[in-house]
């Protein structure tokens, strides 16, 4: 079903001309020489990139719904290993957030391994993509988007913020719930582990959902703090909308100690991210999330680089939280690096807008259309945290997600880890029945008594 998205009144829509379409012509590649989503789908001419076939969209043999996926490729043998003492080697393929950190840690090291094109998404995905492209187009300044179905809205890019719309918007898998764990160790390593039990909800999917309200609505997101006991049965409840200039995003919080529901303004942008002992911000969830408006984006092109994917063994049931989390970084012999081709997108803090980040650089995988990598910089240039994804494919459901995402503080030496379920009791479950009044202001004190 076509979804509009109204993000400014109808006199300022047509004050404001929407960014040009991609022509018929252009999207007649999709599905040819381009990736249904738009990835290119040959390979490189080296050979270390592959040609995309299709994708991992089907569970091995092994696997039984509910349980965590294993690793279809742990047959895989590690290539080589790129550390401080080779990596002016594969500096072309580094970010300078990972030549950073391999300067900085010398234990640190990226594993690499044969490039596995797995992405996969489900066929309406990809029809609904080949709509969007001539169909979809950027308004209020790049700060909305209009005229789309559910897919990928830009699939063949023309600018940078296109590009971070792809990652906004992209298929999550539908409404879901999840058990996750965050970390910040100290640099000594120790750590307090906070637990969430989270669910999503999407206006589509969404009972009892006023009509109006639906069409800005990009998500609907509700936290709940299940440990430690200082902390248990805070809710936090964030309704995010498209537009979040036409419409801010609108968060509440619940307070289990004073039992009583305020709202959060300070969920957006650079507000401090919950639990997260001041080492991420609110925009930092989820690679980046919210409103555009305060950056100048600018859309640096296409290369091919190091990038976490396939981390299969990074969420396995077998791998426990403290195997993961090490002093400094997390168990980089857990973790699997490929070559892949990515958009490099820079955003710069525009004059007069504030934001604790002046630049920051993403890094957005072309199969999936997930930031991989991350690098923010503060008020005097100097590059400042370094985030990672660690990619995977959900086969059942077909789609890629995060196993968790870890944001390195380059300057005070510790990292935060979030989004880890190794040890949770079930893995995330999908087609969750969502209901309008379930994500309400009101509904927030039911759920977080103890």
């Amino acid at each position: 079903m076509l979804r509009t998205i109204t993000v400014l009144s109808l006199a300022a829509a047509v004050s404001l001309p929407a960014h040009a379409r991609v022509d018929a012509a252009q999207a007649a590649r999709l599905g040819q020489d381009l990736m249904p989503l738009g990835g290119e789908r040959a390979g490189n001419a080296a050979g270390t990139i592959p040609s995309w076939e299709g994708g991992l969209s089907t569970p091995p043999a092994n696997y039984q719904p509910g349980m965590h996926h294993p690793d279809p490729y742990a047959a895989d043998q590690e290539l080589y290993r790129v550390d401080k003492s080779n990596m002016g080697q594969y500096k072309a393929l580094l970010t300078p957030g990972y030549q950073k950190l391999l300067e900085k840690s010398p234990d640190y090291y990226l594993r690499v391994l044969p490039t596995r094109r797995s992405a996969a998404s489900p066929q309406r995905i990809y029809d609904a993509t080949r709509y969007n492209a001539t169909n979809a187009g950027l308004i209020a300044g790049g700060n909305g988007i209009e005229g789309t179905a559910a897919g990928i809205p830009f699939p063949i890019p023309q600018s940078g913020q296109e590009v971070i719309w792809n990652h906004i918007t992209r298929y999550r898998g539908g409404n879901l719930r999840r058990s996750t764990v965050q970390a910040a160790p100290q640099a000594n390593g120790d750590f307090t582990l906070v637990h969430f039990e989270d669910e999503v909800a999407f206006p589509g999917m969404t009972k009892g959902l006023d009509a109006k309200k639906a069409e800005n609505a990009l998500l609907f997101f509700k936290q709940r703090v299940t440990a430690p006991a200082r902390l248990a049965g805070n809710v936090l409840l964030v309704h995010d909308s498209l537009d979040q200039i036409a419409e801010p995003r609108m968060a509440w919080l619940y307070n289990a100690g004073q039992r009583r529901v305020r709202r959060a303004p300070q969920v957006a942008y650079d507000g401090p991210g919950t639990a997260a002992d001041g080492m991420r911000t609110s925009d930092n969830f989820d690679m980046y999330n919210g409103a555009p408006n305060r950056y100048d984006w600018k859309l640096v092109g296409k290369r091919e680089l190091y990038i976490p994917y396939n981390n299969y063994k990074l969420q396995s049931p077998e791998v426990k939280y403290d195997d993961i989390l090490n002093a400094g970084h997390t168990n980089q012999d857990l973790a699997r690096y490929e070559l892949h081709r990515v958009w490099e997108v820079e955003a710069t803090l525009k004059s007069g807008e504030r934001n604790i980040y002046a630049k920051r650089r993403f890094f957005v995988d072309e199969d999936s259309w997930q930031i991989a990598v991350s690098e923010h910089y503060d008020g005097r240039g100097q590059l400042w945290r370094v985030g990672q994804a660690m990619l995977l494919q959900q086969f059942d459901q077909q789609v890629p997600v995060y196993a968790f995402e870890a944001l390195y503080d380059i300057i005070a030496g510790r990292y935060i880890a979030v989004g880890m379920a190794n040890e949770e009791k079930s893995a995330v479950q999908y087609g969750i029945q969502a209901s309008a009044v379930d994500f309400t202001p009101a509904a927030l004190r039911n759920a977080g008594v103890r």
